[in-house]
Order: C-alpha cells, then structure tokens, then sequence
C-alpha cells in the first residue's frame, strides 16, 4: 500500500546471486566498501529484500554469511527461524559469529521475537557489531518539519509504537547495537517504475506532503560502513541512526519522474481530501503523517556517501537494472 500510494514501493555491472533468481549487486557498492576481517562471520535475521542486500554484499566482499527464512526452501533459507512456531535455529550453526542484522518486525502483539527468543543464545557469541532495521515512524507526524536523531520520538501508530518498544529492547540487551532507523524502502523491482507498469500507481496531491525514501542498495551500504565505522571507532558508535537520502519529495513528483523515465502515460491527477475516504485505514495512516528526516549523522558526521543521493539516481538505476535483468533472461 504504501509503494503504490507514496511512489515508493544500482548499475555498473551486475552478479546473479547464487539462486539465480535475479540482479542483484552492483559493482560500485562493492567497490565503495572495504572488506572486514578474515575472522568475520555476519549473521542475518531475516533474509528479505534489505537482509538479502545485505548479505549479497558480505559474500561478494568475502565474508560468510547466515540467513535465516521462516520456510524452508526460500532463497537464502540457510537457517530457519520462526519464532510464533518454536523453530529455532541450531545453536551450534552460530558459533563465531561476529556481526549480526536484525530485519524481523514486531510480534502483532508487541515484543522482538528475537530478543524473545534468541537473547540468551546471541550473547555467547563474539559479537562486535548487531543491528536493527527500525523505521523512522517512531518521530510520529511532525507536520513537515525536520526531525534528528536526538529528538524524542512521538509514535502516533500502533505499529511504530510497537517498533519503538524493539527498539528499547534491543538498546538494553548488552549487546553492541545500533538502531538503523529507514523510512520508505524502494530498489529494483520495488519502485514506483513497477506501479506505472502495472498500472497501479496513482498520482495524489495533498499540499505539504512529503515522504523520505532509501534505496536497498544504501541500506546494504550504511549497514557495512556502521560496521567498519564501529571497528575503527569503537568509542564513537551512535546508538540511533537515521538511514535516509536526501531529499523528502512529493509522492506525485516520484510518479511524475517515474513517468519521464518510462515515457508512459501520467495517471489521472487526484486530490487526497476527495479520496481519502475511499482508502484502506492502513493507506490513510501513512498519509497521516508528514516528516521531513535528517540524514547528517550518517552522510556528515559519520561520512557515508550514498549511492542515491535522490530518487532521481535511485530510479534510474531501478530503470537500467530492470533492462539488465530483461536481458539477461533471454538465453
């Protein structure tokens, strides 16, 4: 709901994952990141599309890499772990893990289901480095104005309110955590492009609106210059970062650009007051909040540079990577 709603849903040279199952890294995320020590092992909870990123990236740098799925036979299913059934992953699979991603929401009911389930086993481990993937919705609607890692947050939704609460559990479990907080995650396949070509993406206005976005890509990126960061620095390791590019758009500008990109026809344009009533109570929340999220900690104070700067290289690179997968399928 929110891709479609909000527009949200990289290109030198591409490397099929070992499942075959797509494009996936390019080289210059690659080349942009140093590799960790040969002692490292990452541990991924969660092998979606960010937790996947991220440990393509590991193997292409050469780091061994974990990821754990709920269901046998996904991609990346290395490990299984589903916290609601009792399948926990074997203790003995984790040994010498260093590093470690957390990409796994809240319970319905509240709680991590890994902090629930896997804190007692997660500190055996030579940890140096343990994130977690939040979402900037604990700030809560600031009426467009900017918000920082130091401002208290404010989560108006059940479902930030839920994330605020792993957030705390994480940050008190003695583990050594930082807390990536990302807005709204687009990436090949998974832009406002794939809306267009299916037909389902929708020009809103609603004066003021903005969103904040991330490429993938990025989130991989920002996730191993924490980690080397933390190595080098491991005094200076920010408990909360803000994982955001740098410009907050218009939802209708991403369809406007995405338009532009595919040379397609522009949706119908649409008043969000004469809608809105017509929304699922879950596309209404996103549109009930309006912030605008500071990435200076990340990309000034901690140097990262990103990829995306905008969605404007962010969907370009969507476009082209598309093609490369388009051609790469044909035998």
């Amino acid at each position: 709901a929110y891709a479609i709603l909000s527009g949200l849903v990289g290109s030198e040279m591409c490397i099929r994952d070992r499942t075959n199952t797509g494009v996936l890294m390019l080289s210059a995320l690659v080349k942009q990141c140093r590799p960790l020590p040969a002692h490292a092992r990452l541990l991924v909870l969660g092998g979606g599309y960010s937790g996947r990123c991220l440990a393509k990236l590991a193997r292409q740098l050469g780091t061994p890499v974990l990821c754990t799925r709920r269901v046998p036979g996904q991609p990346d299913a290395d490990l299984i772990f589903d916290s609601n059934n009792g399948r926990l992953p074997d203790p003995s699979a984790l040994q010498g893990i260093t590093h470690l991603l957390s990409t796994i929401p809240p319970q319905q009911n509240g709680g991590d289901p890994v902090i629930s389930a896997l804190l007692p086993l997660l500190k055996t481990l030579p940890l140096e480095w343990a994130g977690y993937l939040s979402t900037t919705g604990v700030y809560g609607n600031r009426n467009g104005e900017w918000v920082q890692e130091n401002d208290p947050p404010d989560p108006g939704l059940a479902r930030s309110r839920r994330r605020l609460e792993c957030e705390q559990a994480w940050l008190n479990s003695g583990l050594p955590v930082q807390i990536l907080r990302l807005p709204g995650i687009y990436g090949p396949g998974r832009s406002v492009l794939d809306s267009l070509k299916q037909g389902k993406a929708r020009l809103i206005n609603k004066p003021g609106q903005v969103f904040c976005r991330i490429h993938v890509e990025d989130i991989a990126g920002a996730c191993w210059h924490l980690i080397d960061h933390s190595s080098s620095n491991p005094n200076h390791r920010p408990s909360i970062v803000n994982v955001v590019d740098h410009e907050p758009t218009a939802p209708a500008d991403l369809v406007r650009y995405g338009v532009s990109l595919l040379d397609c026809a522009l949706p119908k344009e649409e008043n969000y007051d004469d809608i809105c009533s017509e929304m699922s109570p879950m596309g209404r929340s996103f549109w009930s909040e309006n912030r605008r999220v500071s990435n200076q900690l990340l990309c000034r104070d901690l140097n990262y540079s990103l990829l995306y700067p905008t969605f404007r290289e962010g969907l370009q690179d969507c476009l082209e990577q598309d093609r490369l997968k388009f051609s790469s399928s044909d035998p």
